[in-house]
């Protein structure tokens, strides 16, 4: 075989290749399809101090009222978001997972809290967040009767969070712009 036939048969193998190769399924089509809904436990905010720190706030910032330390000069508000999470087109995508660590020096501020953007319609006027108070080890925290400290817009723990939050929904709900 000569010089000039042995490269045009490596270029036409490789062009054969190159076709199968591209008109083969991708084997992850099938795990590409779209979040509709997202419901957290527990586990969705396990090692939250491990992702990644959007945002770390201090000092009193008026405009929180008495929620999350507003009211302190020595408040720090830690933001972490899981997967680095970040708007789309001006929304958070379903499944973004949100916590707030409120805290201070003197240890009189401790508090942990989140959002989770829940989606198909769970409370669609208000974005689909949900929102919750979290133990330090990142579980959802109960009340006196047992209950979880969750809910949306229209519930007591939603109502109380949403009362704030709805003065960011031209950023869907965010205060800390990514």
């Amino acid at each position: 075989m000569k010089r000039n036939d042995a490269k045009w048969l490596v270029v036409m193998i490789f062009a054969i290749g190159l076709v199968f190769t591209s008109c083969k399924k991708d084997e992850d089509d099938d795990n590409d399809t779209q979040v509709n809904e997202f419901v957290a436990t527990d586990a969705a905010f396990e090692n939250f101090s491990s992702w990644n720190l959007g945002a770390e706030l201090r000092g009193a910032d008026p405009s929180l009222g008495m929620a999350h330390g507003g009211n302190d000069s020595t408040a720090i508000r830690s933001i972490y978001f899981f997967d680095n999470a970040k708007p789309v087109n001006g929304k958070y995508p379903v499944g973004t997972v949100i916590v707030k660590y409120s805290h201070n020096p003197a240890g009189s501020l401790n508090e942990y809290t989140a959002m989770v953007k829940r989606g198909i319609g769970f409370d669609a006027s208000n974005g689909d967040w949900e929102y919750f108070m979290l133990s330090g080890d990142g579980e959802i925290a109960t009340d006196t009767d047992g209950m979880q400290m969750r809910g949306d817009g229209p519930t007591m723990m939603g109502g109380m969070c949403l009362s704030c939050h709805i003065k960011a929904d031209n950023q869907d709900f965010i205060f800390t712009s990514r």
